[in-house]
């Protein structure tokens, strides 16, 4: 059937797939060398929380802009934009010195890298059927754990060899290389002269939307749809940064983890989140197939989530390396599946023009409850020494998150502009 149809759609999602890789390359580098500089910078605590803190705050700008700016200029110009700046401010991370220049290089990155999912998200919209899309953003969204998985595989045996330098440099050319894929291979399916009439006719098959201004601002938040998923970002997004940033610090302070044997435990978490990536997207596919609604599917699929990651609170008392590993592991899993799911509802009940501003828009609520969650878990750290508070509200972050999504989310209302 797929061979009858045509294949090019999957195409770009792989290009979806290796922009993301290299987004959460970037921005893991600084993680996994933390406990380095660290050591040779002197960085508290609350210094580290700092530098976090300026990538998230130029994450919550950019996303309120960036999703804007790709609801006009397309997600082919946007993706080029977005990812040169974001791998030139990857490269700047060498020349930093000071608490006050990483933050400087992450603002940068920050910047850059909030394009990313909203222009991901639209292009799936834009290029698959509604009963596809689930799977085809768990297939991209699978990027952050396959990058996450050769980070530590990685930056040690470059920083080990040639100096941390070396790692932002290199990773950071990495997007360079991906641009040479995307410039002539991507437009949109109405333009795509590769594409044959029936898989053109396939990815359109849905009720066509006339191409219509941008939504602004004032609409888009009247709507209490966008609120709901909102508050679920601003719930759930920092516990991820918090596994980005701090798991290789939490390892080394709790179980003697460094430089040297950071990757297996790291890589172990994040081959299971691989699986909990492509598991959601097809969980709710295969609700979908069987008759559930579109949206009241991917909100059943993030409650099995949700409660996935409650056992995530006793990790802090695990006395054995890799049964900390085990729950950290149910938790990014449990993400990700609900990642797949609560990108996707956004193209499920917001007509097209809106799927950028939308996704832009939650993500600033993400980012600005990552930038709380960084300051909250830099003092709690520098004051308590432990994690259990921490690991505490990650536990009972994604019920609440589902509980906001079925309050204010409805099952069968598509908004109509």
């Amino acid at each position: 059937m797929q061979t009858r149809i045509g294949n090019y759609r999957w195409r770009i999602v792989v290009l979806l797939f290796f922009a993301t890789t290299i987004n959460y390359i970037d921005r893991q580098v600084l993680g996994i060398l933390a406990p380095q500089l660290t050591l040779e910078f002197g960085w508290s605590e609350s210094d580290y929380g700092f530098i976090i803190m300026a990538f998230q705050a130029a994450y919550a700008v950019g996303l309120i802009s960036m999703g804007s700016l790709l609801d006009k200029i397309g997600t082919r110009l946007g993706f080029i934009i977005s990812i040169s700046l974001w791998s030139l401010a990857g490269m700047a991370h060498a020349m930093a010195r000071s608490v006050f220049s990483f933050s400087v290089a992450r603002f940068g990155l920050g910047i850059g890298e909030s394009a990313n999912f909203p222009a991901a998200i639209k292009t799936v919209a834009e290029w698959f059927p509604k009963k596809e899309r689930a799977l085809a953003t768990g297939i991209f969204n699978s990027g952050p754990n396959v990058g996450a998985i050769l980070t530590p595989l990685l930056i040690p045996i470059i920083a080990l060899k040639w100096g941390w330098q070396s790692a932002f440099i290199m990773t950071g050319a990495l997007g360079f290389i991906w641009l040479l894929f995307w410039i002539p291979m991507y437009r949109k399916p109405e333009l795509q002269k590769l594409l044959t009439e029936t898989e053109r006719n396939y990815i359109l098959q849905d009720d066509r939307e006339p191409e219509t201004k941008k939504l602004p601002w004032k609409m888009i938040i009247s709507y209490k749809q966008t609120w709901g998923i909102c508050l679920a970002r601003f719930l759930t997004d920092p516990i991820w940064w918090f596994f980005l940033y701090w798991l290789p610090k939490f390892l080394n302070s709790n179980y003697h983890i460094n430089l040297t044997n950071i990757g297996l435990p790291l890589i172990v978490i994040y081959v299971v989140s691989i699986g909990g990536s492509i598991f959601g997207g097809w969980m709710s596919s295969f609700l979908i197939n069987h008759g559930k609604n579109p949206v009241k599917a991917r909100k059943q699929t993030i409650l099995v989530m949700a409660f996935l990651v409650v056992p995530i609170f006793f990790t802090s008392f695990a006395t054995n390396v890799w049964l900390a590993v085990m729950l950290i592991s149910m938790a990014t899993f449990a993400h990700q599946g609900y990642a797949a799911n609560i990108f996707t509802i956004v193209s499920d009940i917001f007509p097209k023009n809106a799927v950028g501003s939308v996704v832009g828009l939650s993500g600033f609520a993400g980012a600005v409850g990552g930038i709380l969650f960084s300051a909250a878990v830099g003092l709690i750290l520098e004051f308590t020494g432990s994690y259990y508070v921490i690991f505490g509200i990650a536990s009972v972050a994604y019920l609440l998150c589902w509980l906001s999504l079925h309050l204010l989310v409805s099952d069968h209302q598509k908004i109509q502009v």
